[in-house]
């Protein structure tokens, strides 16, 4: 009679203690590590292990981006003379000239508006005002009067140079800045992934062609062509939202495209080739689903990117046309005023920073989840 399922039976006991002691092991050990680190310490363990932050930054600005009709105590758009560069509510009242409408860096142009339309826009009493003339020395006359500005809970974040509600256009700004985001990427990364799967799978010359288009492409000055496109062409929105899909494009191509390489040479894909699979079936169904992660992580670093190009062409004044609001375009506004009334560019430019940090800590982390080689226990 042999003894082999006694002796198997007291190696798999002694196995299976001894993995129980190293589980004990380990678990006095965490305890031991997370008493050393103390209350702060397991808080800050926390913070970066999980992006808590990011996360709850990027959520308000979904929630804010889709329901901001709802949220916006203001029209973004009305402009109320009386609320001209009003302090925040926790602001003591000041006295502020309003700049100069002659200075052209406080006033764009504003002669050049039409008589009834600069009555409008500016709160002018339009009796009266029957010649361009008469317009300027309305204008002289109401910026070079002095004036106490009362801060207002009905205003907490303020007034801008003209006297909209700041904190509307802020909230509006995040709207605008949501939808030109994700349409402009989700652009680019139909045709990026498109473009990369098709340059892995099939290489040689066709390989070559869209390899070397991505090249000439990343070394074109962007900031400088999107400004002379805007010069010719107009600005519009429809030709903000090419260029930032034109913008978009070029991460996926390289990074999916090296995805394929590799992956074109698995079994399975080869077993797919043998079983009489379509060309379009093996990339849709065998290949794209392992570039996913991939596809995922430069998603999350390009929206930062492509919020933050949109709000620099908006400051450049190519971006987002007035009168709808855009960061970019509020933080140029306020830059005139930024001795005087410096919530004016302050508060859009506070949110264009905290939307791109999260968005580059999410996608950091997102990387070391998504992909095994970076994956960190701690």
């Amino acid at each position: 009679m042999s003894c082999t399922p006694i002796l198997t039976r007291e190696s798999g006991t002694r196995r299976w203690h001894k993995s129980m002691a190293q589980a004990d092991i380990t678990a006095d050990l965490a305890r031991n590590i997370g008493a050393e680190r103390g209350t702060v310490g397991q808080i800050w363990f926390v913070l970066r292990r999980w992006p808590i932050i990011p996360v709850l930054v990027l959520g308000l600005l979904v929630f804010t981006g889709i329901f901001a009709d709802l949220l916006a105590p203001h029209s973004p758009f009305v402009a109320i003379p009386d609320n001209r560069n009003i302090p925040p509510v926790w602001y003591d009242p000041v006295v502020l000239n309003v700049k100069d409408a002659s200075d052209p860096l406080a006033f764009p142009d504003p002669l050049n508006l039409g008589i009834e339309e600069a009555a409008i826009k500016y709160g002018l009493d339009p009796t009266g005002l029957d010649t361009q003339e008469a317009v300027e020395e309305a204008f002289l006359a109401i910026d070079l009067k002095p004036k106490v500005h009362f801060p207002s809970w009905d205003h907490i974040l303020g007034g801008d140079n003209i006297g909209r509600d700041l904190l509307s256009r802020i909230i509006k700004g995040a709207q605008v800045s949501l939808t030109v985001t994700a349409i402009s990427l989700t652009s680019g990364l139909l045709v990026g992934v498109s473009m990369g799967l098709v340059a892995g799978y099939f290489g040689g010359w066709l390989d070559e062609i869209i390899m070397r288009i991505t090249d000439v492409w990343l070394g074109l000055p962007f900031i400088l062509v999107a400004i002379v496109v805007v010069i010719a062409l107009g600005q519009t929105m429809t030709i903000l939202l090419i260029l930032l899909a034109l913008l978009s494009w070029t991460p996926f191509v390289r990074n999916v495209r090296g995805e394929t390489l590799t992956l074109k040479e698995r079994d399975y894909v080869a077993l797919a080739r043998v079983a009489g699979a379509s060309t379009f079936r093996i990339l849709i169904w065998h290949i794209l689903p392992g570039t996913i992660n991939t596809v995922i992580v430069i998603a999350t670093l390009r929206v930062g990117q492509l919020i933050l190009t949109e709000a620099i062409l908006s400051f450049l004044g190519a971006g987002i046309p007035p009168p709808t609001p855009a960061w970019g375009a509020m933080v140029n506004d306020g830059r005139p005023f930024i001795n005087d009334a410096w919530w004016i560019a302050f508060f859009p430019g506070v949110c264009i920073f905290l939307v791109v940090m999260s968005l580059n800590f999410t996608g950091d982390w997102l990387r070391d989840r998504l992909d095994p080689r970076l994956r960190q226990l701690n």
